[in-house]
């Protein structure tokens, strides 16, 4: 009975040690998830731009916090149309994911809206423009882009807790 008790007492202290640890290692696999997902969508989206000949936009917080999408530029990068700075624009019912594939009704490369784990939150962002030439361009405001990104590029973090992990994207489009 003595030893059962020791026995019992011994798991319990190990078990007081390993539960912290365990849920560090979970969060570090969510943080270091949402960082190759936010990672992975900036490089398709500098993909689809190259490739589409199109202005491709990642939006983060869109349509709400923790998600994010890839978006196709409506209008030009100095004069963007109405909808495409519309508090709708990252609904996927009024602009689906596949779009339709008419060259003459736009969007037509939107993606699909991506989801980070639900305990990690996106730090300070902003929209990010790649251009047909592969280069990366901040977003005003007001929607227009009128600038590529500083030379030593912009961050995205995300955060979880007290930890955070970023995604940097520089002028010339290079995420890293």
């Amino acid at each position: 009975m003595i030893d059962m008790v020791a026995v019992m007492a011994m798991i319990g202290v190990l078990a007081a040690i390993a539960v912290p640890a365990m849920q560090r290692i979970s969060d570090a696999i969510a943080l270091g998830e949402a960082q190759r997902l936010v990672r992975s969508t900036l490089q398709q989206a500098r993909l689809k731009s190259v490739t589409s000949n199109r202005n491709i936009r990642v939006r983060f917080n869109c349509p709400v916090p923790g998600q994010m999408r890839i978006v196709e530029l409506i209008g030009t990068p100095m004069v963007p149309a109405p909808q495409d700075t519309a508090a709708n624009r990252c609904n996927d019912t009024v602009y689906p994911f596949p779009g339709d594939t008419n060259p003459l009704t736009l969007p037509n490369n939107d993606g699909p809206i991506q989801t980070i784990h639900r305990s990690v939150s996106f730090g300070a962002t902003q929209t990010i423009e790649f251009r047909p030439t592969g280069t990366a361009w901040a977003v005003n405001t007001d929607g227009t882009s009128t600038a590529p990104l500083a030379g030593d590029g912009v961050s995205v973090s995300v955060t979880k807790g007290s930890f955070s992990k970023e995604v940097t994207i520089n002028a010339l489009g290079k995420v890293q």
